[in-house]
């Protein structure tokens, strides 16, 4: 009779990014993962084809809970809702830190990151859309230029300040 384990694929992502963490992207991989969970190499391919999607498995989690995060809170005006989407996207890049700043990580993702950098954007124009209060064509170039603003600034680690100093004329 097969063994029963629960929650194989949680406890993977969760290893998986502990090792990213402790020994970076060329120091985790499939084989560590699998050992430090008790699995064999063949189930952790059961649940993921590739070590990068099992990295890129764990970052879509986190990058899904930060944009629930930002649906679910409230706001009272234009500046507290692009605060809000600032902290949450400063937020994702500390939790995911040790994976945005490793060397081999940054080659093996580009492609990726190229692929879906305009899917990223228009999550986060979605939702700014409501908060900017234009109507038509406008606002949805509006909503893709602050979510373009705000990714690219807050990588930079520019200032929430500075940030809206510069929006704050456009989004009148």
């Amino acid at each position: 009779m097969p063994k029963i384990i629960e929650n194989v694929r949680e406890q993977l992502l969760c290893e998986a990014k502990k090792q990213i963490r402790e020994r970076g992207y060329s120091g985790m991989t499939v084989r560590s993962v699998a050992s430090a969970c008790g699995l064999g190499v063949g189930t952790v391919y059961n649940y993921f084809s590739s070590k990068d999607m099992l990295i890129a498995s764990f970052i879509l989690e986190d990058w899904q809970g930060m944009l629930d995060g930002i649906r679910k809170k409230a706001y009272s005006d234009k500046r507290d809702a692009l605060l809000l989407v600032y902290d949450s996207l400063k937020g994702f890049m500390t939790l995911n830190e040790a994976l945005f700043s490793d060397c081999d990580a940054k080659t093996s993702f580009n492609a990726y990151h190229l692929k879906y950098h305009k899917l990223l954007r228009k999550q986060i124009a979605e939702t700014i859309t409501p908060v900017l209060n234009k109507t038509g064509e406008n606002n949805a170039f509006l909503s893709e230029f602050v979510a373009e603003s705000l990714l690219t600034w807050t990588v930079e680690g520019k200032s929430f300040d500075d940030i809206y100093s510069l929006l704050e004329s456009i989004i009148k």
